[in-house]
């Protein structure tokens, strides 16, 4: 769980941590890694240089610009080559990445380190996401089924609970969408009812990302009738269920979606079919679990903001080393006008995303309320990962619309960012109310 922190350490005394920097020449300063780094672009070859320059980490402190590189690297040499493999014919992440990615302690990041985490913050958190993303944006993802746990469990819990978590060995799946309570969260009607010393759940769950690979999942199911149709957000309670990795609890039946993306893993619809729990499954109080499903969107949506910078950046590089090599008319098509300045609007926007990023981790990193700038970071950064993922297709023309580069892939997981973590309208609603205030109900 120390590898990051060891790996940084390292590198300041020239030093190697494992595999980390075995490629890499002493280090002479910090503008080694921010002026000279080149990447491996998505068809493995040497190609698209780093395109943030200086101001673009200018924010950052030195150690988040080396957790920065080191994350990077770990993406272009572990995460991406396993992703042009397994995407394009619906492979799963292998167990030996998941156990590299628990090795460098990326289940940990925000897990304080008297429980065997990072202790780092929800900066730290996306700037690793976003490097992992631009390889494989399920990777990105995965990592949120560590790094956290539901805030209703007890002290003595979380003691128990958190050095697991963090070290990938207890990680999570979570049932909260239903088919008629995705937008609408607070119209949740999966039932748990009592039955002695035992709570039985019934009802079906939708959107279930890693349900099969998990080892427990946490389920949130309706224990009263809300009080009044404005209140519908209480009584709802949440549950633990551990399970066995690579299978669903007995009671538990599922089906998998059919996706047109986010590969890598597989995302279930639920069947629960009197799934009986002891009473201690029951996680905090009883009809109150709605507020630990709010209470985590703010980095929840700085997450996804990553993942979709993450996903933009790399169709990004990718167009960029596809233009300097693809001639028509006798000229790189870099070198004319319309494709430059795509690129060039695409790269702006990616960097402007960053930036804004960067603005809202630090402050929820402070203790702030970040509602809002999260709603719109979120909100702005998938919208422009769809339309940098699609120009970046455009770029590469009818090779693009292939399976023979990377680009369709982030094209294809784009389009979910705007979709997952709160719709793209969601995030407008919360916007457009905290503007103007809540329409007044009819």
């Amino acid at each position: 769980m120390a590898v990051c922190n060891a790996a940084i350490v390292a590198s300041r005394t020239g030093a190697r941590a494992g595999w980390v920097h075995s490629n890499l020449p002493p280090r002479v300063g910090w503008g080694f890694l921010r002026r000279a780094r080149v990447l491996y672009c998505s068809n493995g070859s040497k190609g698209a240089i780093v395109l943030e320059q200086d101001f673009s980490s200018a924010v950052l402190t030195e150690e988040q610009r080396e957790l920065q590189a080191l994350a990077r690297e770990f993406a272009m040499k572990e995460v991406l080559p396993v992703a042009n493999e397994l995407d394009p014919v619906g492979g799963e992440i292998p167990d030996d990445l998941k156990a590299k990615m628990a090795e460098m302690g990326f289940f940990g990041i925000m897990i304080p380190e008297e429980h065997g985490g990072l202790g780092l913050g929800a900066l730290e958190y996306c700037i690793i996401a976003e490097e992992l993303s631009r390889a494989w944006m399920s990777v990105g993802s995965l990592i949120a089924r560590g790094n956290s746990i539901n805030s209703g469990f007890t002290d003595e819990q979380r003691a128990e609970l958190l050095p697991r978590v963090a070290s990938g060995e207890l990680l999570s799946a979570i049932a909260i969408s239903e088919p008629e309570a995705g937008s609408d969260v607070a119209n949740i009607s999966c039932r748990a009812t009592k039955d002695g010393d035992e709570w039985v759940i019934t009802g079906t769950k939708m959107w279930c990302t890693y349900a099969d690979g998990a080892d427990y999942l946490i389920v949130y199911a309706r224990t009263s009738p809300p009080p009044s149709p404005d209140k519908r957000h209480r009584g709802v309670s949440a549950f633990f269920i551990p399970k066995e990795r690579g299978t669903l609890p007995d009671g538990v039946t599922g089906t998998k979606v059919r996706k047109i993306g986010y590969r890598g893993w597989s995302t279930w619809e639920l069947s629960f079919d009197g799934l009986r729990l002891p009473a201690d499954a029951l996680v905090g109080r009883e009809d109150h679990a709605f507020p630990t499903i709010m209470e985590f969107l703010d980095v929840a949506r700085a997450h996804t903001a990553a993942r979709s910078i993450g996903l933009a950046r790399g169709a990004l590089e990718d167009a960029l080393d596809y233009a300097k090599v693809r001639s028509q008319f006798g000229h790189p098509i870099g070198d004319f006008q319309a494709i430059r300045f795509k690129l060039a609007t695409m790269a702006s926007q990616v960097e402007q995303a960053r930036q804004f990023m960067y603005s809202v981790c630090q402050r929820i990193d402070s203790g702030e309320r970040a509602s809002v700038p999260a709603s719109m970071l979120k909100y702005l950064a998938s919208e422009m990962a769809e339309q940098v993922t699609s120009e970046a297709l455009q770029v590469l023309g009818g090779a693009g619309y292939t399976t023979d580069f990377a680009v369709e892939r982030y094209w294809r997981d784009a389009r979910l960012t705007k979709i997952f973590e709160g719709t793209s309208e969601i995030q407008q609603r919360i916007i457009s109310d905290a503007l103007l205030g809540r329409p007044s109900p009819s």
